[in-house]
């Protein structure tokens, strides 16, 4: 059982409501979820979820502002480094940590049409993505470096979600590293996971 105060044990909370709707995304897409499905997955009134979000897409961008903040520090602390490479580098191990830590929800927010219309709707969120692509294409001049941030920042998204078993975090995030450095053409540590 959990510690939380006896005092309004079935009172809707945000974080309730956001968890539910992160379910229902990845079984029925962010498309394929409605309040309404939401509400009846917790047993509440429509008017009860419109409390706290208004929309599906209040609810999507609660659940993807913390992603779109942390990939915004992320892109800060790449551009203060140097060089492209160093750049591109802190980039990647942060977003492989990121991607590796968040699994089950990256993968259904990197490829889903509702999430990349909300993002043009939010041109502040589409610039940190357009800086992220930026840090890691600027390993290889033009068309090519544009297509290897592209394949990395979606392949990774798409890597974590796969099913690996019981492998931990900490394992998932060096192997995504290991591979985004193959894929950028940037140095693989010797003692870094190959296989």
């Amino acid at each position: 059982m959990s510690s939380t105060s006896s005092t309004e044990p079935a009172a809707p909370t945000r974080q309730r409501l956001i968890d539910v709707a992160i379910e229902l995304f990845k079984r029925h897409s962010v498309a394929g979820t409605s309040l309404q499905m939401i509400s009846d997955e917790l047993g509440l009134t429509k008017s009860a979820i419109y409390h706290h979000f208004r929309t599906r897409d209040e609810l999507l961008s609660a659940v993807i502002e913390p992603i779109v903040s942390e990939v915004a520090t992320l892109v800060d602390a790449a551009e203060a480094h140097r060089n492209a490479r160093a750049r591109a580098d802190h980039m990647l191990t942060g977003y492989a940590a990121l991607a590796a830590s968040n699994r089950q929800l990256l993968p259904l927010l990197t490829g889903d049409p509702s999430v990349v219309e909300l993002l043009r709707t939010r041109p502040a969120w589409g610039a940190v993505v357009r800086r992220q692509m930026a840090v890691l294409a600027a390993v290889e001049s033009g068309l090519g470096g544009q297509v290897n941030a592209a394949v990395v920042m979606s392949g990774i998204a798409s890597a974590a979600g796969a099913d690996y078993g019981d492998v931990g975090d900490d394992t998932l995030r060096d192997q995504l590293i290991a591979t985004g450095r193959r894929a950028l053409g940037l140095r693989v540590s010797r003692g870094q996971v190959t296989s």
